[in-house]
Order: structure tokens, then C-alpha cells, then sequence
């Protein structure tokens, strides 16, 4: 088999809607691949080994593991020739982490409950986009934990904010995109907010923590006004990416 790549993500918005009687929190949030990935090599041996070229940030909000789970199950799915529906995938996939299936859906969906109902979404714009990282894991089951804002489901602004990023209308996304996990985060680590507060200043058109963070990102009107922020803002892990309106497979 081909070498895999396995993309990353950002969430545009996470809306938590509450807790679950199963310990988990009901979301609402838009996912988003962007071109930065890491890489899975799939082949026959006589022992199981893993083979990784490793580019995304662990425990950074950019779904890196989960993306390469997703892609695992794909892989040795194939590779074993096992015969497991899309649906079966899926079920498999919930059980190793709540962004997995996304990863085996994308590039861009809507996904509610705790991971498990993904509405894929046409993306026409691609955008490109500054993830800074300020050299920090956060742990996602801890963000979780310690939100005490939850701004709920509604599928109206859920819907508004797919057709302004597709209309290139940032003054509707930086009006109403939220990502409740921002603020305990940037609690304990208040370099996400003097990332992003750098990000605005150097003419970000929209700036949010990815997930769980602590990864921030910056969407920009060019590449060049991208790199010319990542430069000026200096991280201590930094890089250009873009969205992904098309399958990267």
C-alpha cells in the first residue's frame, strides 16, 4: 500500500451543549482539515510495527492522533482485506476517540452528540491559516472538565456560519463562533490568548483555539499575509497551512 497521510483539523466553533450521563459532553462544532500531516506507511511483515512520520503536535487540539487512528482503521482494513462497512468503521472508530470519526468522513463536517453525528459540509473557499502553538499539551479530557460555559446547540448559526466562511464573510464568524474550551484553557495558559490577541493584531480575519488547544490558529486573506504574521509573531511552533475543500487522499 501507499504511504497514508493523515490530516489535521481545526474547529471553527465548539459549542458545548452539556454533560452526559455517560461522562462525555454533547457538542456542537464545524471540523475542518487543513494541509498539515502526518504520514502512515501500511505493508506486510511478520511482526506488527508501527511506521509514522510524525509533523502534527501531540496534545494540541489539531486532532493528530486521531486523524492517524482513523487512518489505521482504513489501512489495516484494507491491508487485512477485513470487509468492515463504513458503519462498522465508524462504530470502531467512536470507540478509540470522539474526533475519530470525523477523520473518516471529511474534509469538513458538522459533528454533533460526543463525536458520533457528522453531517459533512460543502466548503468552497479554502483559506490560509497560522497554527501557533505556544510549546504546551493540554489534555482533552482536563479542558473538558474544567468548562463551565456551555453555549448550547443551534442549528441556525450552525448553518449561518458554514455559509459566511463560503461567503468570505469573517464580520458573522467573529460575531458568533465560539469555542466554550477556550476560556478554562487560556485560564491556565494565558499565552492562547496573547496568541491570539498577536494573530488579530497582525491582521488575522478570524483567530480561535482549535479544540482542546492549546493551539491556536489564524485565518488569513493570502499566504503571504500568513507567513508574514508567522514570522512576526514567532511561536515557539509555528506554520502555514491551508484548508482542505477536497479529499486528501
Amino acid at each position: 500500500m501507499p504511504a497514508t497521510k493523515t490530516p489535521a483539523k481545526i474547529n471553527w466553533f465548539l459549542r458545548l451543549k452539556g454533560k452526559r450521563p455517560d461522562g462525555y459532553h454533547d457538542i456542537s462544532s464545524l471540523l475542518q482539515c487543513v494541509s498539515l500531516f502526518d504520514t502512515l506507511t501500511f505493508e506486510e511483515a511478520p511482526t506488527l510495527s508501527v511506521m509514522t512520520v510524525k509533523n502534527i503536535p501531540i496534545a494540541a487540539g489539531l486532532g493528530g492522533g486521531s486523524s492517524d487512528a482513523a487512518a489505521t482503521l482504513r489501512g489495516l482494513n484494507s491491508l487485512w482485506d477485513a470487509g468492515l462497512s463504513d458503519r462498522e468503521l465508524h462504530a470502531a472508530a467512536l470507540g478509540l476517540g470522539s474526533d475519530v470519526p470525523f477523520f473518516l468522513s471529511g474534509p469538513a463536517a458538522l459533528v454533533r452528540g460526543r463525536g458520533e453525528l457528522i453531517s459533512p459540509v460543502v466548503m468552497s473557499r479554502a483559506y490560509s491559516v497560522v497554527l501557533l502553538n505556544p510549546g504546551l499539551r493540554v489534555s482533552a479530557g482536563w479542558a473538558y472538565a474544567e468548562a463551565r460555559s456551555f453555549s448550547g446547540e443551534d442549528k441556525g448559526i450552525e448553518d449561518s456560519l458554514v455559509r459566511a466562511l463560503n461567503e468570505g464573510d469573517f464580520d458573522v464568524l467573529r460575531g458568533a463562533a465560539v469555542n466554550d474550551l477556550e476560556a478554562p484553557v487560556a485560564a491556565r495558559h494565558p499565552e492562547v490568548s496573547e496568541l491570539k490577541r498577536r494573530l488579530y493584531e497582525e491582521g488575522a480575519l478570524f483567530a480561535a483555539m482549535s479544540g482542546s488547544g492549546p493551539t491556536v490558529f489564524g485565518a488569513f486573506e493570502s499566504r503571504l499575509r500568513a507567513e508574514e504574521a508567522r514570522r512576526a509573531i514567532r511561536a515557539a511552533w509555528s506554520t502555514v497551512t491551508h484548508t482542505v475543500t477536497v479529499s486528501a487522499e
